[in-house]
């Protein structure tokens, strides 16, 4: 992402900025020379301050004072990337989950709408559901999808609110796929395999992966659309440039190919220097009916949009991503 005149006196608003997505998009623009970042985050008692360690930014704010800021100060707003959300897939709380993930980012969009100022958010790839009707990031075709848990349906429902508003034609959502990287330690049960079987594999040389519970897919060969994270906040950071330029919709952030467990298991030990050693244990009795079997993004919206711009689409491969993440962070204790 380019440096833009319009970052000179006003900010990028980033919310969840402390996350695991948000933290890394703020290290990718600081490379890229942005600063003027507005971060919206609760720290409270968690690790994840650490994230913004050595980055930097404008100011950070509280979510809950982030809508007192804008009205206050609209004039110096340049867009809004709106990250933060509860990302556990496995909460059950869904008032919760309305609360946070729906009715804030409506309020979020409304000011953006009102104010004409371009709008990115995160969407997920959970809204496909089990994906029986693929995962094509077509907005005509988001009220046939199933999302099989409530994170998937709270954002599912702020989709479904930007299209009956008509407004998905004035805004960029953003379906991350399975994302995994440095700064999600935080992360705790809801972290990526990788960070948490890494010391596993690292002290015993044995990985753990689900059986599976669909008999149309053997053990460890269950797919997934690993993406790692420095790809995804390029791609990310490259459609927050689109926005500027009237580029709308939802995009697939992946990398439109389908690895197996048993791939990333294999990429784990080759990153540890071990030969593999895989155990198959039975899946947990609350995950068999929300649990995605197959996940593959269907890349050909956003590749269309980066050959507009004379780029080709490339992302690391799983064995280089893993490779990047196990040797320069994990092992290391670092964040990007």
């Amino acid at each position: 992402m380019k440096q833009s005149k319009l970052f000179d006196d006003q900010l990028l608003v980033i919310t969840g900025a402390a996350g695991f997505i948000g933290s890394a998009t703020v290290r990718y623009l600081n490379d890229k020379g942005v600063t003027n970042l507005l971060l919206v985050d609760d720290l409270k008692h968690s690790e994840k301050w650490k994230n913004l360690v050595g980055k930097s930014f404008y100011d950070i704010v509280s979510r809950y004072d982030l809508m007192k800021y804008l009205q206050e100060k609209k004039s110096t707003i340049a867009a809004i990337l709106h990250l933060g959300a509860c990302s556990d897939t496995t909460e059950t709380d869904g008032d919760y989950l309305l609360k946070n993930n729906y009715r804030y980012s409506i309020k979020l969009a409304e000011f953006a709408l009102q104010n004409d100022l371009p709008f990115i958010y995160a969407s997920s790839a959970a809204t496909y559901g089990d994906g029986a009707l693929g995962f094509l990031d077509n907005e005509h075709q988001l009220e046939t999808l199933r999302p099989l848990n409530r994170y998937g349906f709270s954002k599912h429902l702020f989709d479904m609110w930007l299209q009956r508003e008509g407004a998905l034609d004035k805004v960029v959502g953003l379906k991350y796929f399975n994302v995994f990287g440095p700064n999600e330690y935080h992360k705790a049960h809801m972290a990526s395999w990788v960070l948490k079987m890494a010391p596993q594999v690292h002290e015993t040389n044995i990985v753990k992966l689900f059986k599976s519970n669909d008999h149309n897919f053997g053990d460890g060969e269950q797919c997934r659309d690993f993406i790692y994270i420095k790809d995804a906040v390029r791609m990310t950071c490259t459609l927050i440039d689109g926005a500027f330029q009237g580029v709308s919709g939802i995009f697939n952030i992946g990398t439109g190919i389908a690895s197996t467990w048993k791939d990333l298991a294999v990429a784990l030990f080759k990153a540890l220097g071990q030969k593999p050693n895989i155990e198959f244990v039975p899946m947990p009795d609350n995950l068999k009916g929300q649990y995605q079997n197959y996940t593959c993004a269907d890349m050909s919206k956003y590749i269309a949009f980066m050959q507009k711009k004379g780029h080709l689409f490339q992302t690391m491969s799983l064995d280089e991503a893993v490779k990047d993440y196990v040797q320069q962070y994990i092992l290391k204790d670092a964040r990007w």
